[in-house]
């Protein structure tokens, strides 16, 4: 089993396989799988779903779980780097589950640890677990993964989950994607240029919400936002309500990564139409899936690249001056670490 770092190293056979362990945890649950196992949860940043799911998930396994004070109570305040920050939690634990600002940390961690490293979210480049729970509802609420249309509304630009999802989706033939956006935090150039599927860019949802199967919202995230005046600009822009399903499809399904900030009224939260909540308890049956084939199956992927620095200023390897590894995806060279 590969380790879970980005979308671009799982194949729908990956994905299947993942999605087919959820179903069987789901349904024969395996509380005593990982006796005497330790998960490490190294977040560098707040989280609330995605950490407690990995806890969740890890003593649903029957495992043990040590966590990094994401507040700042280690020694990064002394000055401790991040690379060897991770490469002492390695040394304490079995599995680790980590989350960082600094796009590429994952693929940091995995190439100087020897235990299996699951990418929880590293800045506004991938969030592959987030992405298997997502496809995990998906599948089941419509029984498939393929031929539908899905409209991705909200914060484009730097939201992590509709990257790694749009590139998911790309695996399953017939799907095409709906980008809706200000020109501001519209998707970025280079996730577009990685699709083969069919998609459009609109600023509005009310053209094409009737043919819409999937309507997945998400916030304006203040918190990546460089200039302040962009984002007091294009938050609020989308919010719905009730009044939606008015004039979608009545099995439509509306689906969040959450934490919502207002763009989802609460009146839709009674409605068979809304899967959200049930999505955020489906991050559990997925992430006990990962833990359970990586811990049994781990196979450490093999790094070879040439020297090149990273332009992007939020790579991991600016933050840590690593000088930076370039590798070929689709016959493009992109930084190994950030992916850009």
């Amino acid at each position: 089993m590969k380790e879970i770092l980005s979308l671009n190293n799982l194949e729908v056979k990956d994905i299947l396989e993942i999605l087919d362990k959820a179903k069987e945890i789901e349904n024969n649950p395996k509380p005593h799988e990982l006796e005497n196992k330790i998960l490490s949860t190294v977040f560098f940043e707040p989280s609330t779903r995605t950490k407690l799911s990995f806890i969740s998930a890890m003593y649903r396994l029957g495992g043990k779980v040590i966590e990094l004070d994401e507040g700042g109570n280690n020694s990064l305040k002394k000055g401790e780097t991040i690379s060897d920050t991770l490469t002492m939690m390695g040394l304490y634990t079995d599995i680790m589950a980590i989350r960082s600002p600094y796009e590429g940390t994952a693929k940091r961690a995995s190439e100087i640890l020897n235990i299996p490293v699951i990418n929880a979210g590293d800045g506004a480049n991938q969030h592959p677990t987030q992405t298997l729970l997502d496809l995990y509802t998906i599948q089941k609420e419509k029984g498939r993964l393929d031929n539908l249309n899905i409209a991705f509304v909200g914060d484009l630009k730097y939201g992590r989950t509709v990257h790694s999802l749009a590139k998911a989706l790309d695996k399953f033939t017939g799907n095409k994607l709906y980008f809706i956006a200000p020109n501001e935090i519209q998707v970025p150039s280079y996730i577009l240029d990685s699709l083969s599927l069919e998609f459009e860019i609109l600023e509005d949802y009310e053209s094409i919400i009737k043919d819409m199967d999937i309507l997945y919202m998400t916030r304006i995230q203040e918190e990546r936002f460089d200039d302040i005046e962009i984002f007091k600009k294009c938050t609020g822009k989308y919010k719905i309500d009730k009044e939606i399903l008015n004039i979608s499809k009545s099995d439509l399904k509306i689906l969040h990564p959450l934490p919502r900030v207002g763009e989802i009224d609460t009146n839709l939260d009674s409605t068979p139409n809304s899967v959200y909540f049930s999505q955020a308890k489906n991050g559990v049956f997925i992430r006990q899936a990962i833990i359970s084939l990586l811990m049994k199956n781990h196979v450490k992927p093999k790094y070879d690249g040439v020297d090149r620095v990273c332009k992007n200023s939020k790579c991991i390897s600016q933050k840590e001056n690593l000088g930076g590894k370039w590798i070929y995806v689709k016959e493009e060279k992109k930084c190994f670490y950030c992916e850009k």
